[in-house]
């Protein structure tokens, strides 16, 4: 699963490039039988298998000779902190990343206890291992590592970045389908056109994810912009309520 994302895509190209260096490691590499066992039933019983510690231990262990000490060793798991773009911001700072991927029941918790620096969750579902998880911390990292994305603006500008969700974009042709580009984006009016995505991005935010504009850095204009937006779904709310009541 790893092996494909590190030969496509803007992760590949990093890693082809040299801006980033990944290193996957299989479990089975550190046990000791014949059967290359890495997890064994429960204490206490239930059902289902528990991933061991001695392969992690091992693997980590491993890891520290070749790399030195990690910054931050991550165990991928639905019971961490919910993933943010302010944690890939902060680990795309960081020179040496581990990540701990579980499978079947969970791991060992003697391996979040010694192992993990943190626990990182990128939503409240449970996938089939931590595998895609990893997957998707990396991928979300390295984009933030600098050089990786050519255009650094295009990053900059994206949703998370400001606390807001993106604004909508368009590309050619102008009308498709009945459906036509905004007329101010066509105007060639640079300031205008700043000011129409800030208002949408901001309109955006407001109706998907209200939650995040607590924590958002907004200026007066735009806390302007927020409060007439409020009203305004306030007021049309009260008018479907109307509608319903004829």
């Amino acid at each position: 699963m790893i092996q494909a994302l590190l030969t496509d895509g803007v992760v590949g190209r990093a890693v082809a490039s040299g801006l980033i260096r990944v290193g996957v490691h299989d479990l089975r590499d550190f046990t000791d039988d014949r059967h290359r066992t890495v997890d064994d039933v429960p204490y206490g019983g239930g059902p289902g298998m528990v991933l061991k510690p001695e392969p992690f231990f091992r693997a980590v262990a491993a890891i520290r000779r070749e790399h030195g000490k990690p910054d931050v060793v991550a165990l991928m798991s639905p019971k961490g902190r919910v993933f943010r773009h302010e944690q890939a911001s902060t680990l795309s700072s960081c020179r040496h990343v581990v990540l701990l991927c579980g499978r079947y029941e969970g791991v060992d918790e003697r391996i979040r206890l010694a192992l993990a620096t943190e626990e990182i969750s990128i939503g409240d579902y449970v996938l089939s291992g931590g595998e895609l998880a990893a997957a998707v911390v990396v991928d979300t990292v390295a984009r933030l590592v600098p050089g990786v994305v050519g255009d650094a603006k295009s990053v900059e500008q994206e949703s998370f970045v400001d606390g807001l969700l993106d604004h909508p974009h368009y590309t050619r042709p102008a009308v498709f389908d009945g459906y036509e580009v905004p007329e101010v984006l066509r105007s060639g009016h640079h300031v205008e056109i700043k000011r129409w995505r800030r208002r949408e991005a901001l309109r955006r935010t407001q109706a998907r994810r209200p939650d995040l504009l607590g924590q958002a850095s907004l200026d007066a204009q735009a806390r302007r912009w927020s409060s007439e937006l409020r009203d305004d779904a306030s007021r049309s709310s009260d008018r479907e309520q109307a509608d319903e009541c004829d």
